[in-house]
């Protein structure tokens, strides 16, 4: 089978170099993001802390691959991050069929977040709303309705930050990855959220 699908000497060193490139690129962009993200994740980890002393929660959305960035979150703050401690409150608001279903049927899939907000969230409690693109309907809707409600945003977006950056204000919390690539975004996107559960845990067991 290897013969008929070309895996020849030549073909191996392509994808070999393909893939080295791979964790070149991800690197370099994880370089550049080291550079100018670190202090806006120290600003989440301290509303994070907060919002969940003050007996909070954190909501998290996205679409694709940035809802299973929301889901992988959730659980570490509900299950663990790398150490034991108590459960945090956090719900991914892309794991209810019913719900997604439901609304995007009735209303429209650019409110499958918005109305979860509105129906499950209250002043104090924060908002992560992932994008690769900062376009995301659904997340943006998302956004408005949370910053009429009093919750915090936290925003992980890439290619500039696109229209979600222009919501957020001096309050909100922007974690724009360096990069228009969505896999390199993402990647990101996943080093981010782990620094967020690793500070929250360093403040609340250290």
């Amino acid at each position: 089978m290897a013969h008929n699908i070309g895996m020849d000497k030549d073909t191996i060193e392509r994808l070999r170099t393909r893939t080295s490139q791979h964790f070149l690129d991800s690197i370099a962009v994880k370089q550049e993001a080291e550079k100018i993200l670190p202090e806006a994740v120290a600003y989440g980890v301290l509303a994070m802390v907060e919002c969940l002393r003050d007996g909070g929660k954190i909501m998290a959305c996205g679409n694709g691959g940035s809802a299973a960035d929301a889901q992988h979150f959730a659980a570490e703050l509900i299950g663990r991050f790398e150490r034991e401690r108590q459960e945090l409150a956090a719900i991914a608001l892309t794991t209810d069929t019913s719900i997604l279903t439901a609304v995007g049927n009735d209303y429209s899939y650019d409110e499958i977040f918005s109305k979860q907000v509105r129906g499950l969230g209250k002043k104090g409690d924060i908002l992560i709303g992932i994008s690769t693109s900062g376009n995301s309907k659904n997340v943006i809707k998302a956004i408005e309705a949370a910053k009429k409600m009093g919750i915090k945003i936290i925003a992980l977006t890439g290619n500039g930050g696109g229209k979600i950056g222009s919501l957020l204000d001096k309050d909100d919390i922007h974690l724009c990855a360096p990069s228009t690539r969505t896999a390199r975004i993402q990647e990101t996107h996943l080093v981010l959220l782990h620094a967020l559960c690793d500070g929250v845990d360093h403040l609340l067991l250290d």
